[in-house]
């Protein structure tokens, strides 16, 4: 369908605009040239007897081949599979066997891998060398396409068991493209920089995929280093930027961060975790717009809109919820909680996902009359702003209490000597779990677990003050940079 060919309509309207950068290599494509590098990737496929449904696998840093792949799918049916490189070779190799690709790219930086991925060795072809880019005859599509036919399927982190496939059809990519769009104001004069990950749906359809759309422009950049990406966003004058909360606590401590001056117009988001209010501090100081986000891959990821002139008085919130999907906190019993309750986060909209690949039963555990049930829980205050409390299996019950992890982490990072922190609940005999925090310091600094009580007393009720501190270099990631609670409480359970 014509209609689902969006780079080539997109290159219609605006041939001759700058579409993608790559900030590295210093160069530059229109959306003319991403047409055609899409269009003959498209041909390339089909001459290798890709057809609709098949599912065409890339593992490659932020590159352009992400895009060319990608719309190159989106021309002919087929399902495009970004690997996480960050992962191991065993669990590359799972995801590959579970959506059994009839093709893979493979870029030479991780030519290494191949080594340890047996499976890559016989439906592998080297990105790098662009051969997908010398076929310039195009072969007509006989599939006949549909808005509701998968067109991508991006894995989930797998923390907590096996990575599930979640499939993503062109509806519900181009449903989050079009309610970002239109709830976030974004236009064809706005650029911005994505080090996301483009495995990762933060990377892919948080903004970059919006931006094509509507005819604005994304610069590449891999190997996140704070100085550089700060030069970055000066040079390419960004409009809008998202990173992590790790990312933006890395920048922030640069000098070349404290003394640039921004344009007051940019503004910069945080996702993929809650983020510490030290940052939202950091950004005030500096005059500069941050506001938070929140997502999943199986929903968007964008879900919540937040003013920016509002972000001072609702300091830790992600909004309210965009244009063209739903939103409701439930509590156990399935009803909907009052104000300022506190219970599991549900969406819902034409951007959900269609299904787990091959994972029937996981589907059905988390989709309910066409609500997505995250996992995740939040709060609404009376004038209609979300806030996010942390993953319901994330909360602790401590003597009976509950406890939500974020806000005692949130008041922690208050304090000067904390670089980090995370906070856990550890199995104990006496109060059922016992609520621990992880924490990295400041270089040159200390903390006793009496300074810390006496900081939390200040805001907290006694149950939620951590009982034990344990201090790290550094807090372990998931492979999509996330703190991985799961590694802290198996640690923090060996030291008891």
């Amino acid at each position: 369908m014509q209609e689902l060919d969006w780079i080539g309509n997109r290159a219609r309207l605006t041939p001759e605009a700058e579409a993608v950068a790559d900030a590295a290599r210093k160069k530059t494509w229109s959306y003319a040239e991403l047409n055609q590098r899409s269009t003959a990737a498209a041909a390339w496929l089909l001459k290798r007897g890709i057809q609709k449904g098949d599912r065409v696998a890339l593992l490659a840093p932020n590159h352009i081949c992400y895009f060319d792949l990608f719309f190159a799918c989106a021309k002919i049916g087929a399902i495009f599979v970004p690997i996480n490189w960050r992962l191991a070779g065993e669990e590359i190799e799972y995801i590959l066997q579970d959506c059994t690709p009839k093709l893979a790219g493979v870029h030479p930086s991780f030519r290494g891998r191949m080594e340890d991925i047996p499976f890559l060795q016989t439906i592998y072809f080297a990105v790098e060398r662009e051969e997908y880019l010398e076929n310039t005859e195009w072969i007509p599509v006989e599939a006949k396409l549909s808005s509701l036919d998968p067109l991508a399927i991006i894995y989930t982190g797998g923390t907590t068991g096996k990575a599930k496939g979640v499939v993503l059809s062109y509806q519900s990519i181009f449903y989050n493209a079009v309610n970002t769009i239109m709830s976030w104001n974004l236009t064809s004069h706005d650029v911005t920089i994505t080090y996301m990950p483009l495995f990762h749906t933060g990377g892919l359809n948080a903004l970059s995929i919006p931006l094509l759309l509507i005819g604005g422009k994304v610069v590449l950049a891999d190997d996140y280093r704070p100085e550089e990406a700060v030069r970055y966003l000066i040079d390419y004058q960004c409009t809008i930027i998202l990173l992590v909360p790790t990312m933006y606590h890395m920048m922030i401590r640069t000098e070349v961060f404290q003394k640039q001056t921004f344009s007051p117009s940019i503004v910069f988001l945080s996702g993929g975790a809650p983020c510490p209010l030290e940052i939202y501090a950091e950004f005030e100081r500096k005059g500069l717009q941050f506001k938070e986000g929140y997502g999943l891959t199986e929903a968007g990821p964008n879900n919540f809109y937040m003013d920016l002139q509002k972000v001072h008085g609702k300091r830790g919130s992600v909004g309210q919820p965009m244009l063209l999907n739903e939103v409701k906190i439930i509590r156990t019993d399935g009803s909907e909680t009052a104000p300022d309750e506190t219970g599991e986060l549900l969406l819902k909209g034409k951007h959900l996902f269609t299904s787990y690949w091959n994972n029937a039963e996981a589907t059905a555990e988390v989709l309910h009359f066409g609500w997505l049930h995250t996992g995740d829980l939040a709060r609404r205050d009376r004038d209609g702003f979300y806030y996010i409390a942390g993953r319901k299996k994330d909360m602790i019950i401590t003597g009976g209490e509950n406890v939500y992890p974020l806000e005692v982490e949130h008041w922690i990072s208050s304090l000067p000597q904390v670089s980090e922190t995370a906070v856990v609940g550890i199995p104990d005999a006496k109060w059922g779990e016992k609520v621990t925090a992880f924490i990295v310091l400041q270089n040159k600094t200390s903390l006793t677990l009496e300074e810390l009580k006496q900081h939390c007393q200040v805001k907290l009720g006694s149950y939620k003050i951590p009982k034990e501190i344990i201090f790290l270099k550094e807090l372990p990631k998931t492979p999509v940079g996330k703190i991985d609670k799961n590694q802290l409480k198996q640690f923090g359970m060996k030291q008891v």
